[in-house]
């Protein structure tokens, strides 16, 4: 149940994402070209999303726990480091050429077009990166841990 409750709930996020207009590269890029020929038509999805946000998120944290978990898992760091303002920064730069973030590509690859599957490739690419690098980060800090406590 709690499988077809993720993947209902993943289905419902892609139709609204392509009703809205977030899977078409050139509206998104439109609304980020505020010095051009800006297209404020996706301000009134994300302020609806966040209306909708704030209101069930007050809701859902009134509940006792989830229904398919032991616990909500709410961030509570609150610090910036270069990690996070570096991927920000990433994440903005991908979306303002490809015109997808990871949501909107997902729900449109379907079409199979050439920019979704260069952009889904690219950012799956990017993971695999990311992971090969994280794990040699933490091998050379395990290791100089270990030097340290040698010395």
């Amino acid at each position: 149940m709690r499988q077809l409750t993720m993947f209902l709930a993943g289905v419902l996020f892609s139709v609204g994402l392509a009703l809205a207009g977030m899977t078409q590269p050139q509206k998104v890029i439109g609304f980020l070209d505020f010095f051009g020929a800006w297209d404020p038509s996706l301000m009134f999805v994300m302020v609806g999303a966040i209306a909708v946000n704030l209101v069930l998120f007050r809701l859902t944290m009134r509940a006792k726990g989830p229904v398919y978990a032991p616990r909500f898992q709410v961030p509570t760091r609150r610090d910036l480091d270069a990690r996070l303002i570096g991927g920000s920064a990433l994440f903005g730069v991908g979306w303002g050429l490809a015109g997808f973030c990871p949501g909107p590509a997902i729900a449109s690859l379907p079409t199979a077009t050439p920019r979704v599957l260069v952009f889904v490739g690219a950012m799956v690419g990017g993971m695999v990166l990311f992971h090969a690098v994280e794990r040699m980060r933490q091998a050379a800090l395990s290791a100089r841990r270990e030097q340290a406590t040698q010395s």
